[in-house]
């Protein structure tokens, strides 16, 4: 019987496949542009995604935030942080493909990691958003569109990573139009726009 083979060890580009796999539903040239510059093809982002998938639902997976440390390695900062009565940790680590974003892990006193999603950089310039038309794929993050807009409903997302918001913007023409945001880890994937009545 063959020695099995050791398994290469899950690497910060396999997360970044990770995070395109998601988002190929929604945008597959905007992924298989990203692949590209990354240099790997459409079975590496399906194999990382299967090795993914099998850390997360293994008998003895480790939690969210040692799964997150053993990947992408030390955060580049840990920064405390109040949402509604909640104290929490916000850990940011670097993603190359999106270098004005940060991979943000919200983790609860407990050391429950309890949001993980892509947020903008410290310091980058966020997107102008005023109308409908600046809306534009992986042109915003959920928070960014949240401030722009506000105010927003929390819509029910179709999968554990995607988000959506719904809100009222402006056209190019100044009216006022209906808007459904769907973003995937964070990040805005599409929107549906319908005429306000």
């Amino acid at each position: 019987m063959p020695a099995k083979r050791p398994t290469a060890p899950f690497t910060p580009l396999d997360f970044q496949l990770v995070l395109l796999r998601r988002m190929a539903d929604h945008n597959p040239g905007l992924v298989e542009d990203a692949r590209h510059r990354l240099g790997v093809g459409v079975a590496d982002m399906r194999e990382a995604n299967r090795r993914w998938q099998a850390m997360l639902h293994a008998p003895r997976s480790r939690s969210a935030l040692a799964r997150y440390r053993s990947v992408l390695g030390e955060p580049e900062s840990v920064t405390p942080r109040r949402i509604g009565d909640l104290d929490c940790e916000a850990l940011l680590w670097s993603v190359p493909l999106w270098p004005e974003l940060r991979f943000e892990v919200l983790v609860a006193p407990n050391g429950v990691a309890w949001n993980e999603w892509l947020v903008r950089a410290p310091g980058a310039p966020g997107p102008e958003l005023r109308t409908v038309d600046d809306l534009l794929p992986w042109s915003c993050t959920v928070d960014e569109a949240a401030r722009a807009f506000a105010p927003v409903r929390p819509l029910e997302g179709t999968a554990p990573t995607r988000w959506g918001l719904a809100f009222t913007a402006p056209d190019a023409s100044g009216a006022a139009r209906e808007c459904a945001a769907e973003f995937t880890w964070g990040l805005l994937q599409r929107v549906a726009v319908r005429e306000r009545p």
